[in-house]
């Protein structure tokens, strides 16, 4: 019977470069948004993981004749699951720590779905936009490619089980095996870019975070990877000349790739697809280290691809985390590499390897049995199993002939300086155990070429040339081999590197410290910019105010928070607020697109107050109705309210664009409906309110803020009231406090100025209600204190989100907003 060998081929050090590549370039979108298209270095990651788990697989199958799903099952978890459990314990800890309780919990559930290798579906149910990394995104959006991949190789290890197992057994361990792959990968590949074809178009989000729209980029992989055989006989020199091209493929794609462009992943992603599946083409032939592609194989990219995986895991959590902490500067960004690099260095010797090379579980005697790992290292596929038979040397055993029907010959001595019993592939180091004793015999991990697995970590092992000795080397007897002789291996091998990285990784705790306090000036000054000069002057003056004045009085209230360098106990918490959003406005159902309002049902106050007032126009119409309400509440019969509208829907006589459920479909009859109340009712005053930002049409024609305005003063000429109309302005926009809201962070994080298109539109309101006699009131004396928009006055949240008032906050201004009309004689 012939006995099947594998050679231990040299690690490919341009996968690791391409692995380098690929991170370096989605760390720098990620953190600095260069370069443009960095982002599709994730696309760089699927296609050489299709390559090298496919390589492994079809070697196991030409070995075996079949694939143990759940050895490769478990050699995925040694490697995917120690550093990524640890990532999302400390994202998770970290949340609750830095953000608000809204946002943590939010960051908790994605904890949740990425522990079970689910973000991409998770990403895709909230709809986030993965191109915006500097909104408020989870810190773990990035685990969204972990679970397309992992996703993947639950179905692909199956079908080619399938694929193997239904050629005849004798023909399962050859070429035919290899055309089965490369049969079925071919048509993964082309039904899955297919269908990324149309869901890029009709559904862009989805489409980026799906499985099925990313199949075919692991499935490329497996194609190049069954193409192996025929690759090798490429000559070097255009094998080299063709890695040279996809490495330009890789820097067009970088460059020209628009992330906001549309037709992602389909056919955009097709660039550096191809030019990744040129790189690995290209590297079949010739010397495994490709010394010509230095940008790739030079020894400090071979390194940054040994420690990828850590990089990717940490950058974005790293990121989004000093989004919070820290201020947008330079230094910034320099700190924030510098984290991720000592984080992913010191996890990948204290986590990663030493994890994923532990002998629990294996029996005494080692792995032999067991398919290599998938990694560079075993990135040369063979073209088939051999026979083992005679040879003149050890270096000619790949291109050795079968030999049918032989009995094996014995294996020939190698003459080394390596210790006896030294077996080829695993490392040597002088006054360290021998391989006879220690990894081959008992069960320790042995760190072959073949061992040194499916991701970042490998390193260059020459291989040593044998002489072949004319008499076979007599067997020596097993000895006995104690049960802790693997742990003690495992610890001699990894415990040095794992002390040094936790000592480099206190040092570096203790060098952030030091930055931050003399760089930032310290942790909590550095949180956020610092008022203007002059500001707590300002704000004492605004103190001083007339009590008496309540405006005078809300401005100085405003004034107090805009320059307070702590959070107050506020009443509510923002947390609650943010929770909660439009829920517990009591004129939420006035204003949605599935209930039919009614102008009965949606007033409050005397039906006989002499006084009545219109609340109409879109969501922050809605949001000034708690107002509203109290001030009809509060005065004694004399004044009638009815809030109603439409969230989304803007009160102009032009359709405005909005991509709310249901809001275009119901938009101009609800606009219909309120015209109809308002001319049934003849009320005293209608006060219309909509968003003061820029739109368009739905058929794509830009609106101005002065068209804008126009159309807002249009729809109110229709209620023919003319000088009994007021647009009161929205709150300016705000921050976005689920980004800058945190518990370790200074207010003036979440105090934002007013926009330049927000001041041109209330210029806008006041020239058109000047021109037909209404009126238009600003926004600013109830919500922002010289041109600064805190998140809170007095005790009390002033938004639940960007621009909506909290409840709490629009009765709070009653006073005010009652002055101000009556100021104006319209009360």
């Amino acid at each position: 019977m012939n006995s099947p060998t594998l050679s231990h081929p040299t690690p490919r050090r341009d996968i690791q470069g391409l692995r380098a590549l690929a991170v370096l370039a989605v760390i720098g979108a990620h953190a600095v948004g260069w370069p443009r298209g960095g982002f599709v270095g994730v696309d760089v990651f699927f296609v050489v993981s299709g390559f090298l788990i496919t390589g492994a697989l079809l070697r196991e199958a030409q070995l075996t004749g079949g694939i143990r799903l759940a050895a490769f099952a478990g050699r995925r978890a040694r490697r995917i699951l120690p550093l990524a459990v640890v990532v999302l314990i400390a994202t998770a800890a970290s949340a609750f720590v830095v953000f608000n309780r809204p946002r943590a919990e939010q960051t908790l559930l994605d904890v949740l779905w990425s522990a079970g290798f689910a973000a991409n579906w998770r990403f895709t149910a909230v709809g986030t936009d993965y191109f915006h990394a500097d909104d408020a995104v989870s810190p773990l959006q990035h685990f969204w490619s972990l679970a397309v991949e992992e996703q993947f190789y639950l179905a692909w290890p199956l079908l080619l089980l399938l694929a193997v197992s239904l050629l005849p057994a004798a023909r399962r361990r050859g070429a035919a095996a290899t055309g089965a792959v490369a049969v079925l990968a071919a048509v993964v590949v082309t039904a899955s870019f297919a269908w990324a074809l149309l869901q890029s178009a009709d559904a862009a989000v989805p489409a980026y975070f799906s499985t099925f729209t990313r199949a075919w980029e692991l499935a490329a992989g497996a194609l190049i990877a069954a193409a192996v055989p025929l690759l090798r006989r490429i000559p070097p020199v255009v094998g080299g000349l063709v890695s040279w091209i996809g490495v330009g493929g890789l820097i067009v794609a970088f460059a020209v790739i628009d992330p906001a462009a549309g037709g992602f992943p389909a056919p955009w992603a097709a660039l550096p697809v191809a030019a990744t599946a040129l790189v690995l083409a290209g590297g079949v032939p010739g010397d495994p280290r490709h010394r010509h592609l230095f940008p790739l194989t030079n020894p400090v990219s071979v390194f940054a691809g040994d420690v990828s995986y850590s990089l990717y895991l940490w950058h974005f959590p790293v990121i989004v985390f000093a989004a919070v902490l820290l201020p947008a500067r330079d230094a910034t960004t320099t700190l924030v590499l510098a984290v991720t690099v000592v984080l992913a260095v010191a996890s990948y010797h204290l986590v990663e390897r030493p994890f994923r090379f532990a002998p629990y579980g294996r029996p005494v005697g080692g792995e032999s049995a067991e398919a290599p790992p998938e990694d560079a290292a075993a990135a040369l596929v063979p073209t088939a199993v051999r026979p083992a038979a005679p040879v003149r040397d050890a270096t000619t055993v790949r291109d050795a002939a079968p030999v049918r029907d032989a009995a094996p010959a014995p294996a020939p001595r190698a003459l080394s300086t390596r210790p006896a019993g030294w077996t080829p592939g695993t490392r040597y180091y002088p006054g360290a155990p021998s391989a006879t004793s220690t990894s081959a015999s008992s069960g320790a991990p042995e760190l072959s070429r073949a061992d040194l697995g499916d991701g970042p970590g490998v390193p260059e092992v020459p291989a040593p040339r044998a002489i072949a000795s004319p008499e076979p080397a007599p067997a020596a007897a097993p000895e006995p081999v104690p049960a802790s002789a693997p742990w003690a291996a495992w610890r001699a091998r990894f415990g040095p590197p794992a002390l040094l990285a936790a000592s480099g990784l206190g040092i570096a705790a203790l060098a952030v410290v030091l930055v931050v306090q003399n760089v930032f000036g310290g942790l909590t000054a550095s949180l956020v910019a610092f008022p203007p000069a002059g500001a707590a002057d300002a704000a004492s003056d605004a103190a001083d105010a007339d009590p008496g004045d309540p405006i005078a009085a809300l401005q100085a209230e405003l004034a107090s928070a805009a320059t307070a360098t702590e959070w107050p106990q506020l009443h509510p918490s923002l947390d609650e607020v943010m929770t909660r959003s439009s829920a517990s406005n009591p004129a939420r159902d006035c204003f949605s697109p599935e209930v039919s309002p009614t102008a009965a049902g949606c007033s409050t106050g005397s039906s006989d107050a002499p006084v009545h007032v219109y609340l109409v126009g879109d969501s922050t119409a809605m949001a000034y109705a708690p107002a509203f309400r109290k001030l009809a509440d509060d005065s004694d019969g004399g004044i009638r309210v009815t809030t109603v509208g439409l969230y989304g829907c803007r009160f102009t006589d032009v359709a405005v664009q909005n991509d709310g459920a249901g809001v275009m479909t119901a938009c101009p009859q609800r606009k219909a409906d309120v015209r109809a109340m308002i001319l049934a009712d003849a009320p005293t005053l209608v006060v219309m309110s909509n968003a003061y930002t820029l739109g368009h049409t739905p058929d794509g024609a830009d609106l101005s803020a002065d068209a804008l305005l126009a159309a807002q003063e249009a729809e109110a000429d229709t209620y023919g009231m003319p000088g009994r109309i007021v647009h009161l302005a929205p709150p300016p926009e705000g921050a976005d406090l689920g980004r800058c809201y945190s518990p370790a962070a200074s207010p003036y994080g979440c105090a934002a100025g007013v926009s330049s298109t927000w001041g041109q539109m209330e210029s806008a309101a006041e020239q058109v209600a000047a021109a037909s006699g209404n009126h238009a009131v600003s926004s600013l004396p109830f919500t922002c204190w010289e041109l600064v928009c805190p998140a809170f006055a007095g005790d009390i949240p002033t938004r639940y989100d960007r621009t909506h008032l909290t409840v709490a906050y629009a009765e709070h201004i009653v006073p005010a907003l009652r002055a101000e009309l009556a100021a104006r004689g319209l009360l």
